[in-house]
């Protein structure tokens, strides 16, 4: 591959993801991790890219969503391996509904190009289905808030009340024993909705949520089907959800998915 063809597929894979790590840029690219360094530093001087501790983040033209960015690289690892589990349980042609957390853009970026019908009120998870030519693609309109790129609010929650889906896959800012939380409280309301339209509700949630509470309570325990988790969950915790009927699938960081096991109740 051409030093020119490289970086611009380099580019592409940046602005696809908004934020990569060197391995995966590596392994995309099937180039060494230093060839992938040389690149993003002429990337950085172009201004379409900014090195940050644990990958890269795409800075070209496109929406700036600062609460979105921010968040992405926190708890990356454990992102994509809770990801890579929860991306398992889709399965082609079903319609699912994606939220706007920064866990459940992961799980979108690994159903890219599979067919599906995928309903979102993310901007993000939308530009990931846009182009993709397998999936039928719905955006839940509403109010967008600008740190975030999410639509939320009313008319969100009206556009929701008519629709069926077979799957919703959440994001959730806290999770105690009342149940799960988020801090905007116009998405708390507009993600009870998506709860009520979904047969069957998974949340994605890193192992540093859970014991702690936020502004707005999204919905108690006994309400989620499925809960997707890396392997910091403590035993205690994976006991007290099996206990509320929640199917815990525990991700293991690091690993292939396939070494990632289901525990828990059924649902």
């Amino acid at each position: 591959m051409l030093v020119e063809e490289r970086r611009q597929r380099l580019l592409e894979l940046v602005r696809a993801r908004r934020f990569a790590s060197l391995p995966e840029l590596a392994e995309q690219l099937q180039v060494s991790e230093s060839t992938v360094r040389r690149d993003l530093e002429w990337l950085e001087e172009q201004g379409t890219a900014r090195r940050i501790h644990g990958g890269v983040l795409y800075t070209g033209q496109s929406p700036q969503l600062p609460h979105f960015e921010a968040r992405q690289p926190a708890q990356w690892a454990q992102k994509r391996a809770i990801a890579r589990r929860a991306a398992e349980l889709i399965q082609p042609g079903e319609t699912i509904l994606l939220d706007g957390g920064t866990t459940t853009y992961e799980v979108a970026r690994l159903l890219v190009g599979r067919p599906l019908h995928v309903l979102t009120n993310s901007l993000p998870v939308a530009n990931l289905f846009a182009p993709d030519p397998k999936s039928d693609l719905i955006f839940i309109g509403g109010n967008i808030c600008p740190r975030s790129g999410v639509a939320q609010g009313p008319y969100a929650d009206r556009m929701l009340r008519s629709l069926r889906v077979r799957k919703t896959i959440l994001s959730v800012a806290a999770i105690n024993e009342e149940g799960c939380f988020n801090n905007n409280l116009l998405l708390v309301a507009t993600e009870q909705a998506m709860i009520r339209a979904a047969d069957q509700v998974i949340v994605v949630a890193d192992s540093s949520k859970f014991g702690h509470r936020s502004l707005g309570h999204v919905c108690p325990l006994e309400e989620v089907d499925i809960l997707v988790v890396d392997s910091g969950l403590s035993e205690s915790w994976r006991e007290r959800l099996a206990s509320a009927g929640v199917q815990v699938f525990i991700a293991a960081v690091a690993e292939s998915p396939e070494s990632a096991q289901p525990e828990g109740a059924l649902g």
